[in-house]
C-alpha cells in the first residue's frame, strides 16, 4: 500500500482470550516496522522486545505515574491522554490541562497530546502547554477518506459533549463511547447487577460488535469509542456509500487537512 514509514499501535487490555503480543511484536520486527504505539497494562516486556529490535516506540498514559515507569523502560516518546480522550480513559478522571502541564514539569523525553483534539485551535493550546503536538483519532474518521459508513460519520458531527457514556468502571477497565441505545442498556446493567458479573453485558460491549457499527451504519447495533468533533467543514463530509476496507489501513492525508 506504501512505500513510506508508517506505525502499528499494540493494545494491552483485560481480555476473555487475550492475544499473543509477543507474537504480534515478533511479527511486527520481522516485517520491518520500525515505529510502535504501545498502551495498557504491564507493557514492561514488549517495550523491552521492540527496542532490542530497534523499533521507535511512542507509550500511551493516562497518569503521571505511568508516563513516568515507561520512560524508564525505555520508549522513546510519550502519548499523554486525558479524561476527555475517547475509548480507555483511565481510572483517575484527570484531564489534559492539568496532566499536560504535570508532564512539561516532570517528563524528560517529549510527549504528544491526546483526547478531545479536533483542530487547529486545540493544537494550539496542547503546544502553549507544553506538547510537541496531538493525537487526532474520532476527527479524522469524518473525513472523505474515512472507510465507514456516512451514518457514523453524521452521528459524530450532529453529537455535543453530552453525548458520551463511561462504561467498565466497575471492572477498572473505564471506558468513554458514544451513548448510544446499547450503552445505555450496558451503563444500567453494570449499576444494578447484584453480582458483578462481566458476563452479564459482555455480549453488549463486545468488541466484534461494536466494528460492525462502522461497517453496518447502524449507530445502535454495539458500543463505539469516539466523541462529537462538531463543527465539522462541509468539503471533509463523506457523502458516499460505504467504502469497503478495514477502518485501520492506513488512509492518504490532502493537503486541506
Amino acid at each position: 500500500m506504501t512505500k513510506n514509514p508508517f506505525g502499528v499501535n499494540l493494545t494491552f487490555l483485560p481480555a476473555l482470550t487475550p492475544p499473543d503480543y509477543p507474537a504480534y511484536a515478533k511479527v511486527i520486527i520481522e516485517e520491518g516496522v520500525r515505529i510502535v504505539e504501545t498502551a495498557g497494562n504491564n507493557p514492561g516486556p514488549i517495550i523491552t522486545q521492540l527496542k532490542k529490535a530497534g523499533c521507535t516506540v511512542l507509550h500511551k498514559c493516562t497518569t503521571i505515574r505511568h508516563a513516568k515507569s515507561a520512560v524508564k523502560l525505555g520508549v522513546d516518546f510519550l502519548s499523554i491522554d486525558g479524561f476527555e480522550c475517547a475509548g480507555h480513559v483511565g481510572e483517575t478522571d484527570i484531564t489534559n490541562f492539568i496532566l499536560l502541564s504535570r508532564a512539561r514539569q516532570d517528563l524528560g523525553v517529549p510527549f504528544i497530546a491526546s483526547g478531545g483534539f479536533a483542530d487547529g485551535n486545540g493544537l494550539a493550546a496542547a503546544l502553549a502547554l507544553g506538547a510537541c503536538g496531538i493525537n487526532m483519532g474520532t476527527r479524522f474518521m469524518c473525513t472523505v477518506e474515512a472507510p465507514i459508513h456516512n451514518n457514523i460519520k453524521e452521528a459524530i458531527v450532529k453529537a455535543d459533549e453530552t453525548d458520551t457514556q463511561l462504561l467498565l468502571r466497575r471492572w477498572r477497565n473505564t471506558s468513554r463511547l458514544f451513548n448510544n441505545k446499547v450503552a445505555a442498556e450496558a451503563y444500567k446493567i453494570e449499576k444494578e447487577s447484584q453480582t458483578g458479573e462481566f458476563s452479564e453485558l459482555a455480549h453488549l460491549v463486545s468488541g466484534k460488535r461494536g466494528r460492525q457499527v462502522f461497517i453496518n451504519g447502524d449507530v445502535d447495533y454495539g458500543v463505539s469509542p469516539f466523541l462529537p468533533v462538531y463543527p465539522v467543514h462541509p468539503r471533509l463530509f463523506f457523502t458516499g456509500s460505504t467504502i469497503p476496507f478495514p477502518l485501520f489501513f492506513l488512509l492518504p492525508s490532502l493537503p486541506r487537512l
